[in-house]
């Protein structure tokens, strides 16, 4: 039977039905409990007897049932305090659904089908709020449940006596107003299973926490540089292999040796760089763009091969030792990022994700550099133009990438930025700021000003920067003793003023000269960057200039005064560096192998 001849009779001065939907269970769930019609379409009678048929959402389904069966009997029967309190509505035990009528060509609902249609007016509305009190009653039991989580994938656990059973399964979304959605559909199941094994292979255990925030820029840059360094490395390979003959009926052994040997002389410059590795990473970031710059030249000079074939081995042997000196330098540098990510200790994680993370990008970019090959052909000037572009792509991509990276750890550079700021404000500046001042080249300004680093806006002091580029290159760590002192005087007055110090620090020809004994740390190296750095803060700012090893060491010497503010601020100034997250274990330096050593000679030894 249609519905359409249902229509509520008027009546302003009873409450509307509403049905409250709790906001931890989506709408969306009650896709399987389908209302014919809005609830708010029914209107309960006003009458204080029939307040107990007007049915609370939240009772059982056993209530509901004794509640249907009774209001069923009442209003058969016609009789009792339903007929008394209902005469407003139409009166009589057929009118207590009097505010529901038959309207069939104006007829008032007295007629002889009032008393089927309010029976089953009276089933459909107890059968609609009994699924409806069903559907809600589940929420409250979820607000108080336990869930197992495990990255996107939340398990609800159910109490059964003193065990708990997994319930079902579903995906929750952050947040507290989230949704928990059970039983999803094929496609959102599927994407959240690649979602999670993706970030399983990709990102380290507990991304975003387990990581600085710098990681994801540096890996997403890194992965283009990655595309773009196998499509060049792809159209290389290309070029050496028309070069030595391999299309053209060349002999294939005499292809392999010359390949070999090319090979065997470019491992020789690997060895020889491995003995410039203690400046790798003082600056890495410089060095692994110097790296990056050297590849790059080595896929050029392989592109060039095919122009001279009887040159193969020679220009294949220079090729092979730059990016053999390139890899060196990239596996030197690559350990100093990654440590600097571990914001929890997960070195080792971090590493082997970064690697994953390659061999994705490397994959790539051997597809997409085949691809492009087999359109080039032996064209050499559209591979000297693809190369071209793919190389500008190259290099990009690795400058934004080191670009984003947060060192926190001291070198001489951002140590005396550090130490400079914190003199003359009064407060250590933060690890972005010092990063995105300290060049990439420092010994080569003019490099720093292509790569954009001069027109960067920076919160720090001129007076910081300046001193900081002056100090590095005034700085000379493990000078020999022989180099500063001159007489016994001179010695003298520094062994004393520096018996308690792991080091010794004199001025010598405008060198901040730093003489190690055998048991400094790397903190006494800090110590004595930040004492170098108050020596040029009172050269600058206060004009106490040297005036002699000597005399600086007595009272009220520049040496003097400079030690004990040192030793009183030295403290306080490490803990306010470390408060802005920089780490204050020491400092990164390569100083010169130059130690002392304090040995007791008897006076009966002569010493020769």
């Amino acid at each position: 039977m249609a519905l359409s001849f249902l229509r509520p009779t008027p009546s302003p001065a009873t409450p509307l039905m509403k049905v409250n939907v709790s906001p931890a269970r989506p709408l969306a769930s009650l896709s399987t409990q389908k209302l014919p019609f809005s609830l708010t379409l029914f209107k309960f009678p006003p009458c204080p007897s029939t307040d107990r048929r007007c049915l609370r959402l939240r009772r059982s389904p056993e209530q509901l049932g004794a509640l249907s069966h009774e209001s069923l009997t009442d209003a058969g029967n016609g009789s009792g305090k339903s007929s008394s309190n209902n005469d407003s509505n139409g009166g009589g035990s057929n009118n207590f659904w009097g505010w529901w009528r038959w309207h069939n060509d104006g007829g008032d609902g007295d007629g002889s089908g009032s008393g089927s249609l309010w029976a089953i007016n009276s089933v459909l509305i107890l059968f609609i709020c009994s699924r409806a009190a069903l559907a809600l009653s589940s929420p409250d039991e979820e607000n108080d449940a336990v869930w197992e989580v495990r990255g996107g994938k939340w398990i609800k656990l159910v109490p059964n006596n003193d065990t708990f059973i997994v319930a079902g399964a579903g995906d929750r979304g952050s947040g507290d107003d989230a949704s928990l959605y059970v039983g999803g559909g094929v496609i959102s199941t599927v994407w959240v299973r690649c979602r999670e094994l993706f970030v399983q292979l990709m990102l380290p255990e507990g991304f975003p926490d387990s990581v600085t925030s710098d990681y994801l820029d540096y890996s997403l840059w890194r992965g283009v540089q990655g595309i773009a360094a196998q499509v060049s490395g792809v159209l290389a390979t290309q070029a050496l292999l028309y070069a030595v003959g391999l299309g053209k009926g060349a002999i294939p052994t005499a292809a392999v040796v010359n390949w070999v040997l090319k090979d065997g002389i470019g491992y020789v410059s690997k060895i020889c760089l491995s003995k410039f590795g203690r400046h790798f990473d003082v600056h890495p970031r410089g060095w692994r763009l110097f790296a990056d710059l050297l590849e790059n030249a080595a896929f050029g000079m392989e592109m060039l091969t095919p122009a001279f074939p009887h040159l193969f081995v020679f220009i294949g042997a220079v090729a092979g030792a730059g990016r053999s000196a390139a890899g060196l330098i990239q596996a030197a540098t690559r350990s100093c990022f990654y440590a600097g990510f571990a914001a929890q200790r997960n070195f080792a994680e971090v590493i082997a994700k970064g690697e994953a993370q390659g061999m994705v990008s490397r994959s790539i970019g051997i597809v997409l550099g085949i691809g492009l090959a087999n359109c080039i052909g032996t064209s050499t000037s559209l591979s000297l133009v693809s190369f071209i572009v793919v190389t500008s792509v190259h290099m990009f991509c690795n400058l934004k990438s080191y670009q984003s990276i947060q060192l926190r750890t001291l070198n001489p550079y951002r140590g005396s930025l550090v130490f400079s700021e914190y003199l003359l404000s009064g407060q250590a500046p933060s690890v972005k700021e010092v990063n995105d001042e300290e060049p990439l080249f420092p010994a080569v300004p003019i490099l720093n000003g292509i790569c954009g680093q001069n027109t960067r806006n920076s919160a720090l002091s001129s007076e910081a920067k300046d001193a900081a580029a002056e100090i590095e290159q005034r700085l000379q760590l493990g000078s020999k003793l022989s180099n500063v002192i001159h007489n016994k005087e001179d010695a003298f007055a520094l062994f004393d003023l520096f018996q308690d110090e792991g080091y010794i620090l004199a001025e010598h020809q405008g060198k901040y000269c730093v003489v190690l004994k055998e048991d400094s740390s790397p903190q006494d190296m800090l110590k004595l960057l930040f004492h170098v750095n108050y020596l040029y803060w009172l050269e600058r700012n206060a004009g106490i200039i040297a005036t002699g090893l000597a005399r600086d060491c007595k009272v009220g010497g520049r040496l003097r005064m400079s030690l004990e503010y040192v030793q009183r601020e030295f403290k306080h100034a490490k803990d306010d560096a470390e408060s802005a997250g920089w780490v204050t274990d020491g400092l990164i330096a390569r100083p010169l192998p130059n130690r002392i050593r304090w040995v007791h000679v008897p006076s009966s030894v002569t010493v020769t």
